[in-house]
């Protein structure tokens, strides 16, 4: 009798012999073994650092030219680019259609399971053009197995219309992808603790590589001032004690000072440490930024030490 062959070669897809007799182990064994297999994921995203850096400049450029970076996927990885996608107003003042997430199922998916919505082919044609993908955009597909229908039909449609793109999965992707991309960052975690289950290794891999793209692309468009996160949205009593931090620590001023400035500078937190730094104006501040290309360590110099 032949055995037929079960096995799936997709590297997201197949048992991990460390963890064979997970279904037995105690509590704490499980946490031992899930906490193993974690350890390999930083290493994976360590691996794919050139990759992830030719990604960054690759957003870089789209929104330089007015683009967008428009993440796709479907399941968890849909709903990873969402979140990073949501982040980034907040964290970095920038509008919310300078980010976009596009998942599977539409935005009912970010909280009901739409599975079957990821096969949709026709549907993620259908997302590049209602998003109105354009030339000057970056899509950047994400599938934690590389062979999402729906991602590979959002990415060839993104092609089709001029866009640049990449991938982002744990497992290889299919040839065509390989050969249309314009950079693949492919962290290979290894099989999950548990078979098949890409919210795991590869979701937390997925998640360091989302991190890194967009905060790398922000750095380096000037929305960082050393290491603070000058472009912040103060929409909260939290962040806004952090904005009067930042001035104050960056302003040598008081609270009641950074807090006088921000507010003069129309909230703006970048602004206001360039008035405090320059003695000038909103209006001169304004220009000062605008020479250094919006870069607060070109117009005023560096930012203090860490203590």
């Amino acid at each position: 009798m032949t055995v037929p062959d079960f096995r799936d070669p997709r590297l997201t897809e197949q048992r991990n012999p460390k963890t064979q007799r997970i279904d037995v182990a105690s509590a704490l064994e499980i946490v031992e073994l899930i906490n193993a297999e974690d350890a390999a994921v930083a290493p994976a995203v360590w691996a794919v650092r050139a990759e992830l850096a030719r990604a960054i400049d690759l957003v870089v450029a789209a929104l330089r030219r007015g683009g967008r970076l428009i993440y796709v996927g479907a399941g968890t990885s849909g709903r990873l680019g969402v979140l990073d996608a949501s982040e980034c107003p907040p964290t970095f003042g920038t509008p919310p259609e300078m980010v976009v997430g596009v998942i599977a199922g539409g935005y009912g998916a970010l909280v009901k399971s739409s599975e079957g919505a990821e096969d949709d082919v026709n549907a993620g044609m259908a997302a590049m053009d209602q998003a109105r993908v354009a030339p000057h955009d970056f899509v950047l597909g994400i599938a934690a197995s590389g062979t999402t229908p729906f991602v590979r039909a959002a990415l060839s449609r993104a092609q089709t219309l001029g866009a640049a793109t990449g991938l982002v999965s744990c497992s290889d992707p299919p040839r065509v992808l390989v050969e249309t991309c314009d950079v693949l960052v492919l962290p290979r975690v290894g099989p999950e603790a548990l078979t098949g289950s890409t919210r795991m290794k590869a979701g937390t891999a997925t998640k360091l590589v989302l991190n890194t793209l967009s905060t790398g692309a922000m750095i380096r468009l000037g929305r960082a001032y050393g290491n603070l996160m000058v472009d912040l949205m103060a929409l909260s009593a939290k962040l806004r004690d952090r904005g009067e931090r930042i001035v104050m620590e960056c302003g040598a001023v008081d609270r009641v000072a950074a807090r006088a400035a921000i507010a003069a500078a129309g909230g703006s937190v970048k602004l206001a440490i360039v008035m405090v730094r320059k003695g000038v104006d909103k209006a001169e501040a304004e220009r000062v930024l605008a020479a250094a290309g919006g870069f607060v360590r070109a117009a005023v110099g560096d930012p203090p030490p860490v203590a």
